[in-house]
């Protein structure tokens, strides 16, 4: 199907792969863009550095980027690089924060020497954190992980860097044990392993063409979705890749042959997908269904002037209830950045104040709907705002936010063992083997 509906004007597309039910479309309400509720400053800057702004190509979604603050796929856990010290002689050393607990805290891990600007870090579930690190011609992999009062480090091997091509983290998979990497070549995209394998970084997937983004489609870690551009060019896809099967591509979204169309979030829970393309004649917001028939939906309500919006967080546990979830977005405008919060069927977009410090672009969902910000301040080096969505029928007013818990740095502490993460499979079925319906 290449059928597209924009809500409030013109047409989207059908996502064609897994079934998934519950796509009965809600009312129709205003549209309007709103100021945003509360009387807190928008930020998220200061000392503590100031977030890079989306281009609007997919930041949500797209590869963990150096300096950016990783959430674990189970909320457990999150890492970042951050600066201790004064210029000219501050360092970078990898943090770790504990978000499940009756407060967050973080906890430092520094080694012997600090580490450069450019490394990535990626919590796992065990409270463990990946480091990336650039070493001459190779990309060096080893898990940091906190010994009492010093930080341990487990080598895990390296990549070798041929002809500079460029090597990404992936995000957090939801299994929680593994770790996963792009490395982009002239003519093919190699996705690797390289933390949960068993003799260090390996290859477990070639793509044809030139790959970015990457959003998992299962709880599993099974099933990943890639925005990938054809050998010799032409029109940004996104694509399914099964790393169970060596790798299997299936188309995963089109909505004309012509325009790009990359998916920025998916939710496993109820199926709801966050796409952006450039198929209703510029570059728009739109949802969709996981295997759906439906076409995708571009609200106008996501697509406020001189404002960039991308999404970053879906409330889970929202099962075959795409339209009830709550989805929170990034926005950046003249004034800083905010938070976004829009629900498929309210079609309306909540713009709502943030705490000062908060760590842009950064949060996630509990299951019964209370959206939580991570924040620093000169004070609070690790604070977690909590956030009560407004209901889509009435503004919010007051302060969006409540501090429920915020502390310093806190003593290193033994790793807690792994959870368990149960899968939960989209349909019966992998998404193998289908095709666009017509």
């Amino acid at each position: 199907m290449t059928a597209c509906a924009t809500e409030g004007e013109s047409a989207g597309a059908a996502v064609t792969v897994n079934p998934a039910s519950g796509e009965a479309e809600g009312p129709e309400g205003s549209d309007e863009p709103e100021e945003p509720d509360g009387l807190i400053e928008p930020g998220g800057q200061g000392e503590f550095g100031e977030p890079s702004v989306p281009d609007g190509t997919g930041g949500a979604a797209a590869a963990v980027g150096a300096g950016a603050f990783t959430i674990a796929a189970d909320g457990s856990y999150a890492a970042r690089l951050t600066l201790a010290g004064q210029a000219p002689d501050a360092a970078w050393f990898p943090e770790r924060w504990t978000l499940d607990g009756h407060e967050p805290y973080a906890v430092p891990l520094p080694l012997d020497q600090p580490e450069e600007p450019d490394s990535d870090v990626l919590p796992l579930a065990d409270g463990r954190v990946l480091i990336r690190r650039r070493v001459a011609d190779r990309h060096a992999f080893s898990l940091l992980y906190p010994t009492g009062p010093g930080t341990g480090e487990l080598p895990l091997g390296a990549l070798e860097c041929a002809d500079d091509t460029p090597l990404t983290l992936l995000p957090p998979s939801p299994d929680g044990a593994s770790a996963y990497a792009l490395s982009v070549g002239e003519r093919s995209t190699a996705v690797w392993l390289v933390a949960g394998g068993a003799y260090g970084p390996e290859q477990v997937a070639e793509v044809p063409g030139r790959c970015s983004g990457g959003v998992w489609l299962d709880r599993a870690g099974r099933m990943l979705a890639l925005d990938r551009e054809p050998v010799g060019g032409g029109p940004v896809k996104a694509v399914a890749v099964d790393l169970d099967r060596s790798g299997e591509v299936t188309p995963l979204l089109q909505i004309t042959p012509d325009s790009n169309d990359l998916l920025l979030l998916a939710d496993a829970d109820s199926g709801l997908l966050l796409i952006r393309s450039d198929a209703p004649g510029h570059d728009r917001l739109g949802w969709g269904v996981l295997g759906s028939c439906l076409p995708v939906r571009f609200p106008e309500c996501l697509h406020p002037a001189d404002l960039a919006v991308t999404p970053f967080a879906v409330q889970p546990g929202q099962t075959l209830m795409p339209e009830s979830c709550a989805v929170a977005l990034r926005i950046d405008g003249a004034a800083g950045s905010w938070v976004g919060v829009w629900r498929p069927a309210g079609r309306r977009l909540h713009q709502l104040a943030v705490p000062e410090g908060w760590l842009a672009g950064s949060g996630l969902w509990t299951r019964d709907g209370f959206l939580k910000l991570p924040y620093v301040g000169r004070d609070v080096p690790c604070g977690v705002a909590l956030l009560q969505a407004p209901e889509d029928g009435e503004r919010g007013a007051g302060p969006a936010w409540t501090a429920v818990a915020e502390s310093g740095m806190q003593p290193s502490a033994a790793a807690a063992p792994l959870p368990v993460c149960k899968p939960v499979p989209l349909g019966q079925a992998p998404l193998v083997g289908r095709t666009a319906p017509g």
